[in-house]
């Protein structure tokens, strides 16, 4: 059998990374917020991390969720893939009880990338086991929206597969929802993306032009400071 120059492009094409999530949910005993993204980027699945990035959720060099949360608390992290800085975030999330519990446990990609549209055959995670289990939670913190295969978007379709009504509270941005579970009632919050992806939406956003026009210093990381310290402390 001959194969030709173009089947063989779109037979590479075709093959697929499986995208495990590295990291078990990291929920304290007395925790009453949760944060929930999706998956780390592939290099943390396969432990091949540059020295900037922490071995941990959100470890990340790119990401933003850690220096926003760095700037609220004033905690002074150190940033590089070493045990100390795992165990300066995991002091912090106990302290304050906050628990992070992403969607998504595995995928398939074509493309190797971090992008949560480009997620394939997706398998979640049991966050309403979760909940039922650390009963003291009462907020969740997506990090995302409802854009395809984001936290609010992949937590709507869990939901219905417990037949959980999903209610809005305000559908300006952060939109916020609520939904009852074992007598008692959770909310919701999705907040802009710690990502730099949504970079772009956040130019967009008619609070940040209002602010930009008045201090042209005022940046995307910033914003989402501003947006993040009404629901973290």
């Amino acid at each position: 059998m001959i194969i030709k120059s173009g089947q063989v492009n779109s037979f590479v094409e075709k093959i697929m990374f499986n995208h495990h999530h590295p990291y078990p949910p990291f929920i304290p005993e007395k925790a009453t917020r949760l944060i929930i993204g999706t998956i780390p980027p592939p290099r943390f699945s396969i432990s091949e991390l540059f020295p900037e990035d922490v071995h941990f959720c959100y470890g990340s060099k790119h990401g933003q969720l850690w220096p926003i949360l760095d700037a609220i608390y004033d905690l002074n992290l150190n940033y590089r893939n070493d045990e100390s800085s795992v165990i300066q975030r995991k002091n912090f999330l106990t302290e304050f009880d906050i628990g992070i519990c992403d969607l998504v446990e595995c995928c398939q990609r074509e493309k190797r990338d971090a992008s949560d549209i480009g997620m394939q055959n997706i398998i979640t995670r049991d966050l309403v086991g979760y909940l039922k289990t650390y009963k003291r939670i009462e907020t969740l913190l997506f990090m995302g929206g409802n854009s395809k295969n984001g936290p609010e978007y992949l937590f709507r379709r869990h939901l219905k597969k417990y037949g959980i009504q999903f209610r809005q509270l305000t559908s300006e941005n952060p939109r916020m929802h609520q939904f009852d579970l074992e007598e008692r009632t959770i909310r919701t919050v999705s907040l802009v993306s710690p990502s730099n992806a949504a970079n772009r939406s956040i130019g967009a956003n008619p609070i940040y032009k209002r602010v930009k026009l008045k201090n042209e210093k005022y940046t995307t990381l910033q914003f989402r400071i501003d947006q993040y310290r009404k629901f973290f402390t």
